[in-house]
């Protein structure tokens, strides 16, 4: 038997920074959608999805929920595998960064690239967006602020270890310009002009401010960025970098890589010149789909503007949302989600289509013929030939649909024979023909055509979404086949034994639905913000008290021992700004006399950032650093507290910063 062809396809890893929406859900789907097609084409599929789990925004995002960053994202992946499983989605390997063989073979990665001179060690001086973990040049801004994200961006600067970027800038221009690589087209010209053309500048891929990461293997001071991280999961989920090579070997060079537009830069240009420097071969290609709109805006954890899978899939079925997802999106373009939309979809689509095709013709064929129809036993008819011709093509419509990854091309095709089914039964009155029985044959066609309509159909749906069509292949007492192989064909089935099934797809009340629906949405959005109030008091009295009470004994007096060991200082307010997240910290910048240091107090509702700047406070200089709200805050300010009121204490006269108190 010949080696079945192998075909390797992967969506992004996910960022394990929150629950998954339906954005992602998309991308999950469509992948699953090319894999199973693939392996009813005869591919040896090897089918990769993952997550991302590293990085300062889990680290920060774990502090603030009081987990360490490894209980935050175990967390998160079981309801992300609970997710796919619900999903029907049929991966062979679910990686993690935070895996061992992953984080083995990055390090070996990094350390062959820094070998090669590929990797220096500089200092990064320039714009970082926290949100993205990105850094940026000033031609890259839009407005100023993070293009990716649009949010705003700060001045960072660090040392770091970078990446060649810029060396491999004419062969990317080469690749993106003279290939195929990337698609569809419209991403190509943006990535060419927006950065190859700007100038590619080397690419920061180390970070010293935070440890939740893999470290460097020769300098454990600095873990490794994302774009090396994170990227290199396409190979180390195939074994490279390890004993064991063999399905890198077998599996390598992807056939696409599926993302989100919004990292097409990583993929198309980050991505293969690690490869070219590493002296490996390129994924054939990287599609950068669509985004999944929410009132015109781009769906997104930070903006709350998400749709739960988990209540559309349980509410209408796995299927029904399957398939608003591969239906609706052209592949490569935006769509908007709509509620009604999905509803309107499933009874227009699933329940009318094809659910009542189904459920008509295997009643009219029970009903006619006790469910034993024939090809043999009917009698042929010139007018049915474009009809039968469009069963029998449509095989090969999908198959070119799906090699050009036009996923919902392939949807629409097939349920274009649906509908012709549908309008045949119109134009053959088959309850017309039941009357005279000499037009028995001929009405045995008729029955015959329809079933091998909803045969071919339902077989090539399998891929896209399975329980209905299974329902309907067994109703036909064929079943779902494992592999396409001549299922496609018309007349690959010259017998049928029928039996009757329910409805498939009911039909919804499209009123009730919606405001169903609302309503869900409504109590979650007000359990969100219920939560999200209840962690913020929790979150800022904790640190109120942890933070800026001193210590105190058992007894609650202390020692003079104990007074002795704090160390007060005269210090002077010279800046000082509101905490971002924070309703009651400021941020104060000090002076204290040749030293300057920054401390955060919880003193926003009594006094202004004008009010603090110019101020002599007493300062407990002595304090361990302590992170709050994401700023270090290295020492804490005196005060005085009666009936809700808040004094900072401050000396009597005018005295220098740095002076002693005691």
């Amino acid at each position: 038997m010949p080696e079945r062809p192998a075909f390797y396809i992967t969506t992004p890893i996910y960022y394990a920074s929150g629950d998954l929406h339906i954005g992602h859900t998309y991308s999950t789907v469509v992948c699953d959608a090319i894999a199973r097609y693939k392996r009813m084409r005869g591919y040896d599929v090897f089918y990769l999805t993952g997550t991302d789990e590293h990085g300062q925004k889990v680290q920060d995002k774990a502090a603030a929920e009081g987990k360490t960053p490894r209980e935050f994202v175990d967390g998160l992946v079981s309801k992300i595998k609970k997710l796919w499983e619900l999903m029907d989605i049929s991966y062979d390997k679910f990686i993690r960064t935070t895996d061992d063989y992953h984080v083995k073979a990055v390090q070996k990665i990094f350390k062959t690239l820094y070998d090669k001179g590929d990797i220096y060690k500089s200092v990064y001086k320039g714009k970082y967006c926290k949100a993205c973990e990105s850094f940026w040049t000033e031609s890259q801004l839009v407005g100023g602020k993070c293009p990716d994200c649009g949010r705003d961006v700060e001045y960072a600067e660090e040392e770091s270890y970078f990446f060649r970027l810029s060396k491999y800038a004419p062969r990317l221009r080469k690749l993106l310009t003279e290939t195929d690589f990337l698609q569809p087209d419209s991403r190509v010209n943006e990535m060419v002009n927006n950065f190859i053309d700007k100038g590619l500048q080397d690419l920061a891929v180390s970070r010293s401010t935070f440890d939740w990461g893999i470290p460097v293997p020769f300098d454990e001071k600095h873990v490794i960025y994302v774009w090396i991280d994170a990227l290199s999961n396409y190979i180390t989920a195939l074994g490279y970098g390890s004993d064991d090579e063999s399905l890198f070997r077998k599996f390598w060079p992807a056939d696409v890589h599926v993302v989100g537009k919004e990292i097409v830069r990583f993929h198309s240009i980050i991505w293969p010149a690690i490869l070219m420097a590493l002296g490996l071969p390129l994924p054939k290609k990287v599609f950068g789909h669509g985004w999944i709109k929410f009132g015109g805006q781009k769906m997104g954890k930070s903006t709350g503007n998400v749709v739960d899978p988990y209540v559309l899939a349980g509410r209408y079925g796995v299927d029904a949302l399957r398939y608003f997802l591969l239906d609706e999106m052209p592949f490569g373009s935006d769509c908007d989600y709509s509620s009604e939309l999905l509803v309107r979809k499933i009874n227009t689509d699933l329940a009318n289509d094809y659910g009542n095709l189904v459920r008509r013709t295997l009643a009219m064929s029970r009903q006619y013929f006790g469910g034993k129809v024939t090809k043999d036993g009917g009698a042929d008819d010139e007018a049915d030939k474009p009809f039968t011709d469009m069963i029998d093509s449509v095989g090969a419509l999908a198959d070119e649909d799906m090699d050009g990854l036009q996923v919902s091309k392939a949807v629409e095709d097939i349920f274009a024979v649906i509908r012709r089914a549908n309008k045949y039964i119109d134009e053959t009155a088959p309850w017309k023909l039941a009357t005279d029985e000499s037009a028995k044959p001929r009405l045995m066609r008729i029955m015959y055509n329809l079933l091998e309509a909803i045969r071919v159909s339902s077989t090539l749906l399998l891929p896209f979404f399975r329980s209905g069509p299974s329902k309907a292949l067994g109703a036909l007492g064929v079943g779902a086949p494992e592999e396409f192989g001549d299922n496609l064909r018309y007349g690959a089935v010259g017998k049928y034994s029928t039996t009757e099934i329910p409805a498939i797809y009911p039909r919804l009340d499209v009123n009730k639905e919606l405001a169903e629906l609302a309503e869900i949405a409504a109590k979650a959005e007000a359990a969100k913000k219920s939560a999200a109030k209840e962690k913020a008091a929790g979150s800022e009295a904790k640190q109120a008290e942890s933070k800026e009470t001193p210590p105190q004994t058992d007894s609650g007096l202390i020692t003079i021992d104990d007074f002795a060991k704090m160390k007060l200082v005269v210090a002077e307010v010279v800046a000082c700004e509101r905490v971002k997240g924070s309703k009651k910290l400021l941020k104060e910048t000090l002076k204290v006399g040749d030293e300057t240091r920054v401390v955060c107090s919880g003193i926003a509702a009594y006094y202004t950032p004008e009010e603090m700047v110019g101020k002599k406070v007493i300062l407990v200089s002595n304090l361990p650093p302590r992170k709050m709200c994401g700023v270090e805050s290295n020492g804490m300010l005196l005060c005085a507290e009666k009936d809700g009121k808040v004094v900072l204490l401050t000396p009597e006269s005018d005295i220098e910063s740095g002076a002693e108190v005691g």
